[in-house]
């Protein structure tokens, strides 16, 4: 089993930077992706960026592009975020995720998810 925590969220004015993180724990931990992505109310949960984990091949959702960064710690077995320039359409939970195995795509697969972080972009 694999346990995601989210940290970092909160308030934040627009043209803000915030940084997320995720912190991966378990007797049992082999990544082939980590991921981060966002749900607004009434909306789709949506992919916002990957990462491979041996790798470091990077995936970016275009509405973050040149904004958003997404970074890892293997030897922490840490995903962070950090978000730059953002807007009050970025206001969404946003939630890690874990992939074991690769099939075929960024945006699906996922195995194991966080609880979830708020991200509130507002003046």
């Amino acid at each position: 089993q694999v346990q995601l925590v989210e940290s970092g969220g909160g308030l934040v004015q627009p043209g803000g930077p915030l940084r997320l993180s995720c912190a991966a724990s378990g007797r049992t931990f082999n990544a082939y992706l980590m991921g981060w992505f966002r749900q607004a109310p009434g909306k789709e949960r949506e992919f916002v960026a990957g990462i491979s984990w041996h790798s470091g091949v990077t995936k970016y959702a275009d509405s973050v592009k040149g904004r958003f960064t997404i970074s890892k710690d293997n030897a922490k077995n840490t995903v962070y975020l950090q978000m730059n320039s953002l807007k009050p359409e970025d206001t969404a939970v946003y939630y890690c995720a874990v992939a074991l195995r690769w099939d075929g795509s960024w945006y699906r697969g996922y195995d194991y998810w966080g609880q979830g972080t708020q991200v509130t972009v507002s003046s």
